[in-house]
Protein backbone atom coordinates (compact mmCIF):
# COMPACT_ATOMS: atom_id res chain seq x y z
CA UNK A 1 0.00 0.00 0.00
CA UNK A 2 2.80 2.23 1.17
CA UNK A 3 4.58 1.77 -2.65
CA UNK A 4 1.58 2.25 -3.90
CA UNK A 5 0.96 5.42 -2.50
CA UNK A 6 4.08 6.80 -3.25
CA UNK A 7 3.37 5.90 -7.19
CA UNK A 8 0.30 7.63 -7.16
CA UNK A 9 1.99 10.93 -5.27
CA UNK A 10 5.21 11.06 -8.13
CA UNK A 11 2.52 10.37 -10.90
CA UNK A 12 0.56 13.18 -9.88
CA UNK A 13 3.42 15.53 -9.24
CA UNK A 14 4.98 14.66 -12.55
CA UNK A 15 1.40 15.57 -14.61
CA UNK A 16 1.54 18.64 -12.53
CA UNK A 17 2.44 21.70 -14.41
CA UNK A 18 6.20 23.19 -14.17
CA UNK A 19 5.53 26.01 -11.77
CA UNK A 20 3.67 23.97 -9.67
CA UNK A 21 6.27 21.47 -8.90
CA UNK A 22 8.94 24.52 -8.76
CA UNK A 23 7.29 26.06 -5.84
CA UNK A 24 6.61 22.80 -4.18
CA UNK A 25 10.09 22.67 -4.07
CA UNK A 26 10.52 25.85 -2.99
CA UNK A 27 8.43 25.63 -0.56
CA UNK A 28 10.98 22.51 0.74
CA UNK A 29 13.63 24.36 0.65
CA UNK A 30 12.33 27.37 2.44
CA UNK A 31 10.23 25.80 5.23
CA UNK A 32 13.38 24.63 7.79
CA UNK A 33 14.86 28.29 7.21
CA UNK A 34 11.11 29.91 7.99
CA UNK A 35 10.57 27.52 10.88
CA UNK A 36 14.13 28.33 12.28
CA UNK A 37 13.70 32.23 11.38
CA UNK A 38 10.03 31.81 13.59
CA UNK A 39 11.90 29.85 16.42
CA UNK A 40 14.77 32.50 16.19
CA UNK A 41 12.45 35.27 17.05
CA UNK A 42 10.37 33.55 19.42
CA UNK A 43 14.01 32.92 21.70
CA UNK A 44 14.71 36.39 21.01
CA UNK A 45 11.47 38.13 22.14
CA UNK A 46 11.07 35.80 25.25
CA UNK A 47 14.53 35.93 26.52
CA UNK A 48 14.72 39.65 25.77
CA UNK A 49 18.21 39.72 24.68
CA UNK A 50 20.41 42.87 24.18
CA UNK A 51 20.36 44.16 21.12
CA UNK A 52 24.23 43.76 20.46
CA UNK A 53 23.70 39.35 22.26
CA UNK A 54 21.54 38.50 19.44
CA UNK A 55 19.38 40.59 17.68
CA UNK A 56 16.12 39.62 16.07
CA UNK A 57 15.78 38.86 12.36
CA UNK A 58 13.94 41.63 11.94
CA UNK A 59 16.91 43.73 13.25
CA UNK A 60 19.41 41.59 10.71
CA UNK A 61 16.90 42.14 7.99
CA UNK A 62 17.37 45.66 8.52
CA UNK A 63 21.11 45.34 8.84
CA UNK A 64 21.14 43.68 5.19
CA UNK A 65 18.90 45.97 3.57
CA UNK A 66 21.32 48.67 4.57
CA UNK A 67 24.30 47.07 3.50
CA UNK A 68 22.86 46.61 0.47
CA UNK A 69 21.43 50.32 -0.14
CA UNK A 70 25.15 51.30 0.48
CA UNK A 71 26.45 49.26 -2.16
CA UNK A 72 28.77 47.65 0.71
CA UNK A 73 27.17 44.04 1.14
CA UNK A 74 26.98 43.55 -3.04
CA UNK A 75 30.82 45.01 -3.26
CA UNK A 76 32.00 42.98 -0.98
CA UNK A 77 30.11 39.41 -2.11
CA UNK A 78 31.67 40.62 -5.22
CA UNK A 79 35.07 40.08 -3.97
CA UNK A 80 34.48 37.30 -2.55
CA UNK A 81 33.28 35.51 -5.29
CA UNK A 82 36.09 36.66 -7.57
CA UNK A 83 38.59 35.76 -5.17
CA UNK A 84 37.38 31.93 -5.21
CA UNK A 85 36.61 31.75 -8.90
CA UNK A 86 40.41 32.15 -9.45
CA UNK A 87 41.40 29.87 -6.92
CA UNK A 88 39.12 27.42 -8.47
CA UNK A 89 39.95 28.07 -12.02
CA UNK A 90 43.69 26.49 -11.99
CA UNK A 91 42.95 24.84 -8.21
CA UNK A 92 40.33 22.37 -9.96
CA UNK A 93 42.62 21.91 -13.13
CA UNK A 94 45.74 20.98 -10.60
CA UNK A 95 43.79 18.38 -8.81
CA UNK A 96 42.26 16.70 -11.55
CA UNK A 97 45.72 15.75 -13.55
CA UNK A 98 47.41 15.25 -10.55
CA UNK A 99 44.45 12.92 -9.49
CA UNK A 100 45.00 11.17 -12.82
CA UNK A 101 49.20 11.03 -12.38
CA UNK A 102 48.68 9.47 -9.34
CA UNK A 103 46.14 6.72 -10.51
CA UNK A 104 47.37 5.98 -13.79
CA UNK A 105 51.06 5.97 -12.80
CA UNK A 106 52.21 3.15 -9.68
CA UNK A 107 55.85 5.02 -9.81
CA UNK A 108 54.53 8.46 -9.33
CA UNK A 109 52.17 7.60 -6.62
CA UNK A 110 54.99 6.16 -4.81
CA UNK A 111 57.16 8.75 -5.21
CA UNK A 112 54.38 11.48 -4.31
CA UNK A 113 52.32 9.93 -2.11
CA UNK A 114 53.84 10.41 1.24
CA UNK A 115 54.75 14.54 0.88
CA UNK A 116 51.33 14.79 -0.75
CA UNK A 117 49.74 13.43 2.47
CA UNK A 118 52.05 15.09 4.70
CA UNK A 119 50.90 18.50 2.86
CA UNK A 120 47.60 17.66 3.23
CA UNK A 121 47.39 17.32 6.83
CA UNK A 122 48.65 21.34 7.14
CA UNK A 123 45.29 23.36 6.46
CA UNK A 124 45.62 26.39 4.23
CA UNK A 125 44.90 28.48 7.38
CA UNK A 126 48.47 26.88 8.77
CA UNK A 127 50.15 28.85 5.98
CA UNK A 128 48.82 32.43 6.51
CA UNK A 129 51.44 33.11 8.29
CA UNK A 130 54.26 32.47 5.71
CA UNK A 131 51.99 33.90 2.90
CA UNK A 132 51.49 36.84 4.76
CA UNK A 133 55.14 37.17 5.14
CA UNK A 134 55.55 36.13 1.29
CA UNK A 135 52.86 38.19 -0.61
CA UNK A 136 52.02 40.45 2.32
CA UNK A 137 48.29 41.67 3.32
CA UNK A 138 47.21 41.60 -0.65
CA UNK A 139 44.93 39.22 -3.07
CA UNK A 140 47.82 36.93 -3.56
CA UNK A 141 47.59 35.54 0.16
CA UNK A 142 44.02 35.10 0.07
CA UNK A 143 44.22 33.01 -3.67
CA UNK A 144 47.09 31.03 -2.11
CA UNK A 145 45.16 29.93 0.36
CA UNK A 146 42.31 28.97 -1.37
CA UNK A 147 44.32 27.40 -3.84
CA UNK A 148 46.10 25.03 -1.57
CA UNK A 149 42.95 23.82 0.31
CA UNK A 150 41.20 23.58 -2.63
CA UNK A 151 43.86 21.00 -4.60
CA UNK A 152 44.30 18.19 -2.58
CA UNK A 153 40.70 16.89 -2.13
CA UNK A 154 40.22 17.17 -6.14
CA UNK A 155 43.53 15.65 -6.46
CA UNK A 156 43.30 11.91 -4.26
CA UNK A 157 39.21 11.85 -5.41
CA UNK A 158 40.26 12.27 -8.66
CA UNK A 159 43.32 9.25 -8.16
CA UNK A 160 40.44 7.10 -6.33
CA UNK A 161 38.01 7.19 -9.05
CA UNK A 162 40.79 6.60 -11.71
CA UNK A 163 41.77 3.37 -9.80
CA UNK A 164 37.70 2.22 -9.77
CA UNK A 165 38.11 2.07 -13.16
CA UNK A 166 38.81 -1.85 -13.62
CA UNK A 167 41.99 -2.44 -15.56
CA UNK A 168 39.70 -4.92 -17.89
CA UNK A 169 37.98 -2.13 -19.48
CA UNK A 170 41.06 -0.50 -20.74
CA UNK A 171 42.65 -3.90 -22.34
CA UNK A 172 38.99 -4.48 -23.97
CA UNK A 173 39.42 -0.61 -25.44
CA UNK A 174 43.04 -1.55 -26.38
CA UNK A 175 42.60 -4.90 -27.82
CA UNK A 176 39.87 -3.27 -30.07
CA UNK A 177 42.72 -1.03 -31.18
CA UNK A 178 42.09 2.23 -29.57
CA UNK A 179 45.13 4.85 -28.57
CA UNK A 180 45.79 5.98 -25.33
CA UNK A 181 44.41 8.98 -26.16
CA UNK A 182 40.73 7.27 -26.50
CA UNK A 183 41.38 5.43 -23.82
CA UNK A 184 41.76 8.07 -21.52
CA UNK A 185 38.90 9.90 -22.99
CA UNK A 186 36.46 7.45 -23.42
CA UNK A 187 37.01 4.78 -20.14
CA UNK A 188 38.92 6.86 -17.62
CA UNK A 189 37.41 10.09 -17.67
CA UNK A 190 33.43 9.02 -17.57
CA UNK A 191 34.66 5.75 -14.96
CA UNK A 192 36.54 8.72 -12.57
CA UNK A 193 33.27 11.22 -13.15
CA UNK A 194 31.52 10.58 -10.15
CA UNK A 195 34.71 11.09 -8.16
CA UNK A 196 36.06 13.91 -9.88
CA UNK A 197 32.26 15.77 -9.43
CA UNK A 198 32.48 15.12 -5.52
CA UNK A 199 36.25 16.26 -5.23
CA UNK A 200 34.99 19.37 -6.63
CA UNK A 201 32.55 20.24 -4.79
CA UNK A 202 34.29 18.83 -1.86
CA UNK A 203 37.33 21.05 -2.49
CA UNK A 204 35.18 24.00 -3.46
CA UNK A 205 33.30 24.31 -0.04
CA UNK A 206 36.58 23.59 1.65
CA UNK A 207 38.24 26.56 -0.21
CA UNK A 208 35.06 28.63 0.33
CA UNK A 209 35.34 28.49 4.09
CA UNK A 210 39.08 28.89 4.03
CA UNK A 211 38.49 32.20 1.87
CA UNK A 212 36.30 33.30 4.81
CA UNK A 213 39.11 32.95 6.90
CA UNK A 214 41.68 34.56 5.38
CA UNK A 215 39.84 37.25 4.26
CA UNK A 216 39.57 37.87 8.49
CA UNK A 217 42.68 37.65 8.87
CA UNK A 218 44.58 39.91 5.76
CA UNK A 219 41.30 42.51 5.90
CA UNK A 220 41.43 43.39 2.09
CA UNK A 221 37.50 43.41 1.37
CA UNK A 222 35.41 40.96 0.89
CA UNK A 223 32.76 38.78 3.08
CA UNK A 224 34.88 37.42 5.71
CA UNK A 225 36.58 41.17 6.44
CA UNK A 226 32.92 42.54 6.92
CA UNK A 227 31.97 40.17 9.60
CA UNK A 228 35.07 41.09 11.67
CA UNK A 229 35.04 45.08 10.48
CA UNK A 230 31.58 44.82 12.17
CA UNK A 231 32.85 43.29 15.10
CA UNK A 232 35.24 45.75 15.40
CA UNK A 233 32.09 48.13 16.21
CA UNK A 234 29.90 45.64 18.13
CA UNK A 235 27.72 45.34 15.20
CA UNK A 236 26.11 42.64 16.07
CA UNK A 237 23.01 42.62 13.35
CA UNK A 238 26.20 43.54 10.45
CA UNK A 239 27.64 40.34 11.70
CA UNK A 240 24.94 38.06 11.51
CA UNK A 241 23.98 39.23 8.08
CA UNK A 242 27.40 39.02 7.00
CA UNK A 243 26.71 35.06 8.29
CA UNK A 244 23.56 34.72 6.28
CA UNK A 245 25.50 36.43 3.03
CA UNK A 246 28.60 33.99 2.99
CA UNK A 247 26.23 30.53 3.70
CA UNK A 248 23.14 32.28 1.19
CA UNK A 249 26.17 32.55 -1.26
CA UNK A 250 27.17 29.34 -0.80
CA UNK A 251 23.82 27.50 -1.20
CA UNK A 252 23.12 29.49 -4.57
CA UNK A 253 26.63 28.79 -6.05
CA UNK A 254 26.53 24.82 -4.78
CA UNK A 255 23.01 24.80 -6.39
CA UNK A 256 23.10 26.42 -9.22
CA UNK A 257 26.48 25.66 -10.33
CA UNK A 258 27.66 22.62 -9.07
CA UNK A 259 24.68 20.63 -8.60
CA UNK A 260 24.09 21.47 -12.71
CA UNK A 261 27.77 20.21 -12.77
CA UNK A 262 27.11 16.99 -11.53
CA UNK A 263 23.80 16.36 -13.81
CA UNK A 264 25.57 17.10 -16.84
CA UNK A 265 27.93 14.58 -16.13
CA UNK A 266 27.31 12.24 -13.85
CA UNK A 267 23.72 11.90 -15.14
CA UNK A 268 24.78 12.09 -18.79
CA UNK A 269 27.42 9.28 -18.66
CA UNK A 270 24.67 7.35 -17.01
CA UNK A 271 25.94 6.50 -13.86
CA UNK A 272 23.18 7.73 -11.28
CA UNK A 273 19.46 7.50 -12.16
CA UNK A 274 17.04 9.65 -10.18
Amino acid sequence: MAVAARRIRSAAQEAAPAWVRAAVAAGRVAAPFAAFTALWAVAVALGRWPEDTLPSPWAVGRAALELIHKGILPAYATETVRRLALAASTGVAVGVVLGFVLGLSEYASSLLMPPLRFFQSLSGIAWLPLFLMWFGFSDRTVIATVWYTMAFPVAFNTMVGVRTVPRLYRYAVLTLGANARQVLLQVMVPGAIPYIVAGIRLGIAYGWRALIAAEIVVGTGGLGYLIFKAQTFHLTARIMAGMVAIAGLWYLTDYFLLRPLEEATIERWGLVHR
